[in-house]
């Protein structure tokens, strides 16, 4: 099988930098600083090695990925302009037109879940007629529900201070707030292969299952209400809910999106819309590097909920539902990338795969907080 290439080889280097690229390392820096001179107070020392380490991080994903550069600065003006909105006073957002029906943390969140629905739709239209133009137009309206996705999370996490400096907490602590935040993950990491690897016809099978996530949370903020902010119970607060959760869901995204690339890999070796979908072989390639990417981060998670167990409940692996299902998830996709990388396997047992790991990584994440108990049992519907 021929080794397929992206387009832009990978490489970095300090002298690759323009001014762009300074300019928005100089914009991440100002507004740490920022946050450190009003909030610093409030920091003990490993939140500010966290705002630290993130800011770094954030210099570094954007010279890595340029569309970050203006994708993060733009959803945080967004967020600041809703918060400006709010002022002091919670109660403007049932009166204030901006943020009514736009820029309150819900209002975003609705139309991230709308523009998600919409980009659906037409990335399928875009396959099915082969047209270049309205799979770009599927790409700008990903784009833009992943704007007002992380527009409405920022907002949301002023929001609760607003609502009392207790209550106060990064918006990754329930299933609404993780299902949007993996939502975002998902059609970030897919919005960077599609741009790298000019394949925007996988957006017809990626959006799929974001879309069907879009799904749990109007279902979870009309049935259940869950949309509202709610104090953060004993066992969530410690700093390593910051770090510990965006790690697992940067795998959890991964393994989403490489499941649907199986599905198209699949479907695509076996004739059905072939001509429509990028060869195999680049799908395959897509498929893999999410796997190594989301595997990596969830090695991550995995180690520092290992680490944050320690430090709450005195051990490091106590065997809970959550833990066990947690340690399958990383063997499976530990086996996928040892047969691929050491075996030499390709084709449809691993796109097969990638899908049966789907339901794994889905009952991992869901299906224990609503059938198991244990120690993680406050994560349930």
């Amino acid at each position: 099988m021929e080794l397929v290439q992206p387009l832009h080889a990978p490489g970095f280097s300090l002298r690759q930098l323009n001014g762009r690229d300074w300019l928005y390392a100089l914009v991440v820096l100002m507004a740490a600083g920022v946050a450190y001179s009003r909030y610093g107070h409030a920091m003990d020392g490993y939140e500010q090695g966290i705002l630290a380490g993130s800011t770094l991080g954030l210099i570094a994903l954007g010279w890595f990925w340029k569309s970050w550069q203006w994708y993060f600065p733009l959803s945080g003006a967004l967020a600041l302009g809703g918060l400006a909105l709010y002022g002091d006073d919670l109660a403007r957002g049932q009166t204030s037109f901006g943020l009514k029906f736009l820029l309150s943390s819900q209002s975003a969140i609705m139309w991230m879940c709308f523009l998600y629905f919409l980009a659906t739709a037409v990335y399928w239209l875009g396959l099915l007629r082969r047209s270049d133009f309205l799979n770009r137009v599927g790409s700008g309206l990903t784009w833009a529900a992943t704007v007002l996705g992380l527009t409405g999370l920022f907002v949301r996490w002023g929001e609760s201070y607003l609502i009392g400096a207790d209550v106060g907490h990064i918006p990754v602590s329930n299933l609404y707030e993780v299902f949007v935040l993996f939502c975002l993950i998902t059609a970030l990491m897919y919005l960077y292969y599609e741009a790298r690897y000019q394949a925007r016809q996988m957006g017809a099978f990626v959006l799929v299952v974001i879309s069907a996530a879009v799904g749990f949370i109007l279902w979870y903020t009309f049935d259940r209400q869950a949309h509202e902010i709610q104090p953060l119970i004993p066992a969530l607060q410690s700093w390593w809910m910051k770090i510990h959760v965006p790690a697992n869901f940067v795998g959890y995204g991964a393994f989403a999106l490489s499941a649907m690339l199986g599905v198209a890999e699949l479907l695509a070796m076996r004739g059905i819309l072939t001509n429509k979908l990028p060869k195999p072989e680049v799908i395959d390639e897509v498929m893999y590097k999410a796997i190594a990417v989301g595997f990596l981060f969830f090695t991550i998670a995995t180690v520092l909920g290992a680490m944050w167990a320690a430090d709450a409940w005195g051990g490091y692996w106590s065997w809970d539902p959550k833990e066990t299902w947690a340690l399958i998830v990383w063997l499976n996709y530990a086996a996928w990338l040892h047969v691929r990388l050491v075996k030499g396997w390709r084709g449809a047992v691993l796109a097969w795969w990638a899908v049966i790991g789907l339901f794994v990584t889905s009952f991992a994440f869901i299906g224990v907080n609503m059938f198991l108990t244990g120690l993680h049992s406050y994560g349930t519907l």
